[in-house]
């Protein structure tokens, strides 16, 4: 009996021994994929960082292809207002007074910060006309460590009699500027301070940015009309597809009513 009883705790340490070697090849195992992560995350900056040198290398070398383009645009009457009427989300932002008053643009450009991460401003440059005293309009979006971003715009000076009611200066709180219908100038004056929420995003800004801005002439080149029509179309024939389905399954009630009444017959 007591040497059944000396076998049974031998087993059991021998267990307990096991567990432990476990526990330590287990907790040896995470510290060594730990230091993978690590080189891994270390990797990781070091790309982001040659990405970013390259990023500002070639903005470099587009700045004076964009002051080319720029140079020609300003010989195009009316190109900025165009290509804005004709994409598909711009369009929506101009109203009556804002299309008057930009025909008087001269050159757009966007522009990354030296430090890309850091932040771009979009700067619109008009010619003199009879509404403001400006004519050249910044609106800069600084992205903050803290990761919060910060908005200003250049404060309009409208001309006595001109100012519009979009025209005033507006702060945003929320984190997310929709697309607006009250005018480009209530958009542009919109602003964001440095205590607003994280992850704010300006979705005009970032279309006019990343899609109008690297090649505004596919849109000039767009006629409004056509595309418009042909998201109508598009909707006329869903529409014209479920009528057709309406149609089928009333004339295939109608057939199950009459199979139902030759079989009372």
């Amino acid at each position: 009996m007591v040497a059944d009883k000396g076998k049974k705790m031998k087993v059991a340490e021998k267990a307990e021994d096991d567990n432990n070697q476990i526990d330590e090849a287990l907790v040896l195992s995470i510290e060594k994929l730990q230091e993978i992560q690590d080189e891994l995350e270390k990797i990781n900056e070091e790309a982001s960082d040659k990405v970013l040198e390259v990023e500002q290398k070639y903005n470099e070398i587009r700045k004076p292809v964009y002051d080319k383009r720029n140079d020609i645009i300003k010989s195009i009457p009316d190109f900025w207002l165009t290509a804005f009427l004709s994409h598909p989300v711009l369009h929506t932002l101009l109203n009556e007074e804002d299309q008057k008053i930009f025909k008087y643009i001269s050159s757009l450009e966007v522009e990354d910060f030296k430090d890309v991460k850091s932040g771009y401003s979009i700067t619109f440059n008009f010619q003199p006309n009879p509404y403001f005293e400006d004519t050249k309009l910044t609106k800069t979006f600084t992205f903050l460590d803290e990761g919060t971003t910060e908005i200003t715009a250049t404060p309009i000076k409208w001309k006595e009699g001109m100012g519009m009611p979009n025209g005033v200066t507006h702060e945003k709180k929320g984190n997310k500027r929709p697309f607006v219908d009250d005018g480009f100038f209530s958009w542009f004056s919109s602003t964001v301070q440095k205590e607003a929420m994280e992850d704010y995003q300006d979705e005009i800004a970032d279309v006019i940015k990343e899609d109008l801005w690297p090649n505004p002439l596919s849109y000039f080149n767009t006629d409004p009309d056509d595309e418009f029509e042909g998201d109508e179309a598009d909707e006329g024939d869903k529409d014209g597809d479920d009528s057709e389905e309406d149609d089928d399954e009333q004339d295939d009630d109608d057939e199950d009513d009459e199979e139902d009444g030759d079989a009372d017959n």
